[in-house]
């Protein structure tokens, strides 16, 4: 299994629960108290973009 075929299976499950997107950033700004709350959010809007099909940079 190559990096694509793992991305693509990522992409698949996220698209079935998109939640989980929000759901790990807040995991994460809980556990680090919100220290890198922007760089989480941008996390985020990166994984939301790819799911929905956009690029990934």
């Amino acid at each position: 299994m190559d990096f694509k075929d793992l991305a693509n299976k990522a992409k698949d499950a996220l698209g079935k629960n998109p939640n989980l997107i929000d759901k790990a950033g807040d995991f994460v700004d809980g556990k680090t108290d919100g220290k890198f709350a922007a760089q989480v959010d941008k996390a985020q809007d990166a994984a939301k973009k790819f799911v929905a099909g956009g690029e990934q940079k």
